[in-house]
């Protein structure tokens, strides 16, 4: 794609002020994929790739720049430390470690994702984290979910990010998993407050898992800048 557009660019100088902007932002994306990437060897480099792309539609679509965003990888099993902390500004990893999903998401695997209050599901797509607070699972993390039909309901169904003794290695040699939670990223209790304070004020999180209907339909992944532009100015009223 960047090899089009510079022989696009060439080919046509009348396009040059618009080209620059494209290339460079094109440029800066690639360069963070890559220092991502190579941070987090083990992350599916399709989950990274959409949580990029979802995050800069949203930014481009009016979206506040955040300093960290964090990725869960529900294709890797819950055994797995399937949560990476990002700092984008330094492009560097600042934490992975082990994350549960809902009761009804599956197993060890989660495969099934709600948005239905009640449904004890994980929900996947682009959330925005909000403010900390102290709730009946001791200091936890308010989110907004960005993407109608699958994560908005994050307020109404309390998904927030807390600690939760059952998230623990030792569970899964007993049961072949760790615990699992009625639909939020519930942490291990001994990096929660490190969690928590890296992600709250306005972070991006990002939940994946080549679900098909979400990969067609997502207006973040399928960037539909007066979609999600609607959506963000709908989310700050």
């Amino acid at each position: 794609m960047l090899t089009f557009l510079r022989r696009l660019c060439l080919a046509a100088a009348t396009l040059g002020a618009i080209c620059s902007p494209v290339l460079a932002a094109n440029t800066h994306n690639q360069a963070l994929y890559n220092s991502l990437a190579q941070a987090a060897p083990e992350l599916n480099p399709q989950a990274l790739k959409s949580a990029l792309s979802a995050m800069q539609c949203a930014v481009n679509s009016g979206a506040k720049q955040a300093e960290r965003l964090a990725v869960i990888d529900y294709s890797q099993p819950s055994t797995a430390r399937r949560l990476w902390i990002f700092d984008l500004r330094k492009k560097s990893l600042v934490l992975r470690d082990l994350v549960a999903h809902g009761q009804k998401s599956g197993e060890n695997f989660a495969t099934q994702f709600s948005n239905r209050v009640g449904s004890y599901q994980s929900s996947l797509g682009l959330f925005r984290t909000q403010e900390s607070y102290q709730g009946s699972h001791g200091y936890s993390l308010r989110m907004d979910g960005l993407e109608p039909g699958f994560n908005d309901r994050a307020r109404d169904r309390d998904i927030v990010i807390h600690a939760a003794d059952y998230v623990n290695p030792l569970w899964s040699e007993r049961q072949g998993r760790i615990g699992r939670s009625l639909g939020c990223p519930a942490v291990r209790p001994q990096v929660a407050r490190q969690v928590i304070d890296k992600l709250k004020d306005g972070q991006f999180m990002f939940s994946w898992y080549p679900d098909r209907r979400w990969l067609k339909s997502s207006a973040y992944l399928n960037c539909q800048p007066h979609q999600v532009a609607s959506i963000l100015t709908a989310n700050d009223s």
